[in-house]
């Protein structure tokens, strides 16, 4: 049972990094309906961000993060306005290719800018543990679960209660009328897209710290959060956080009990089925509800 908690718990902070990235899809499909393949790049570049205002800024790391969310923001925001603004109204695909061009174009700045090498990020947490309940748990699944439920819930505040909150819903429901109204859908999208960038830097943060370390390659967490984003429906925040922690807890319980060991299960499946997994799980789902647990279902009259 101890083993099985400790997976659990290990699960659900995975689960909330799929759930800060998947929010970053979300948010921008919701707005405009594209889906943002360049979110990846957008963690790597949150992440190096961090980096360097620690390090060679020498900003406390506790600042050193809320700075490297501003700087990726404007980032995203201008990605979006010398960009994507220019692909409005043309075909979904072309838009999708661009963003997946955008992908390569992040990903090749930051190697250039930091090279291959894996990186100390320099966090205050590292691979220490707590003893709850005989429990030993990581003190970056901690903070990582208290600094996404803290990011997801000063987003949906701002998205309640906030007079930009309430324009992006209102132009998410019908942009056309949201316009008529005087709501810049523009201003809308930059904000789709800042929104996103500041979340991937926090997601990037915490998959940098402890032992993982900072690396190129982090940007692979958005093709591992993509059936969180499926699984919860692409047009739905709520979606996007239960879908994140299903599939993180999936993964880590199947990454703990399935395997070639004596005391694990389903061996000829092979020891890496653990990332297999989400996509089973996703699958599954859709068979069953093809927009999603919360995705809208689409209405066409003829």
């Amino acid at each position: 049972m101890t083993n099985f908690l400790q997976l659990c718990f290990a699960g659900l902070a995975l689960g909330a990094l799929y759930a800060l990235v998947a929010l970053g899809f979300v948010v921008i499909y919701k707005s405009t309906g594209v889906i943002n393949f360049a979110q990846g790049g957008l963690v790597i570049l949150g992440a190096y961000l961090t980096y360097n205002a620690h390090h060679t800024w020498g900003l406390p790391f506790y600042l050193a993060v809320p700075v490297a969310m501003a700087i990726c923001a404007l980032v995203g925001a201008a990605t979006e306005r010398v960009v994507l603004r220019r692909m409005v109204g043309q075909p979904p695909f072309a838009v999708i290719m661009v963003t997946i061009g955008l992908l390569f174009i992040l990903e090749q700045a930051v190697t250039s800018i930091w090279g291959f090498n894996q990186l100390d990020l320099g966090d205050p947490w590292g691979i220490k543990k707590v003893t709850v309940g005989g429990l030993n748990l990581a003190q970056k699944d901690l903070w990582t679960i208290v600094l996404a439920a803290a990011a997801l819930a000063a987003f949906f505040v701002f998205f309640r209660y906030s007079r930009m909150g309430v324009a992006m819903r209102a132009t998410a429901f019908d942009q056309e009328a949201a316009v008529a109204q005087g709501i810049s859908a523009r201003r809308v999208f930059a904000v789709s897209w800042a929104i996103a960038a500041a979340v991937a830097t926090i997601a990037g943060v915490m998959l940098a710290a402890g032992g993982g370390g900072l690396h190129s390659d982090l940007d692979i967490i958005a093709l591992l959060a993509f059936p969180a984003i499926i699984l919860g429906g692409l047009d739905s925040p709520g979606g996007a956080i239960v879908g994140g922690i299903i599939i993180g807890i999936t993964q880590n319980l199947t990454a703990g009990y399935q395997g070639t060991g004596a005391n694990h299960y389903l061996g000829f499946l092979g020891g890496g089925f653990s990332s297999v997994m989400p996509y089973v799980v996703m699958i599954v789902i859709l068979m069953v509800r093809p927009y999603g647990l919360f995705g809208t279902r689409e209405v066409r009259r003829i």
